[in-house]
């Protein structure tokens, strides 16, 4: 099974290329992420969004308002603000986790 990704934000740990190393399908998002840009890159139908920038952690509830069913990983070195945490399914430090391990563990 195919798995469906969005990356947003710059991907300085190339979470994007380990996730496509996995058989991933991923759309990558740059600069201000707005609920069109989530919408046009496919993530109504998208199974995982990984955001990279914590400056665009309010992107996190709109997509868990376009999509029950995604996962929601934040794979940065920044701390996540506190009003996502309730909605983030997981966040990772690049400093302490492979992004290969990451990538193998979101797609499986």
């Amino acid at each position: 099974m195919s798995t469906d990704a969005i990356v947003a934000g710059p991907d300085e740990d190339d979470i994007a290329t380990a996730l496509e190393a996995e058989g991933a399908t991923v759309a990558r998002l740059n600069g201000d992420i707005s609920r069109p840009a989530l919408e046009e890159a496919g993530i109504v139908d998208a199974d995982l969004y990984v955001l990279t920038d914590t400056g665009q952690a309010t992107t996190i509830p709109i997509v868990c308002d376009l999509s029950d069913d995604i996962r929601t990983v934040v794979y940065a070195r920044d701390t996540v603000p506190e009003f996502v945490k309730g909605q983030l399914d997981l966040a990772l430090d690049p400093q302490l986790m492979d992004v290969g391990i990451v990538a193998d563990e979101l797609t499986s």
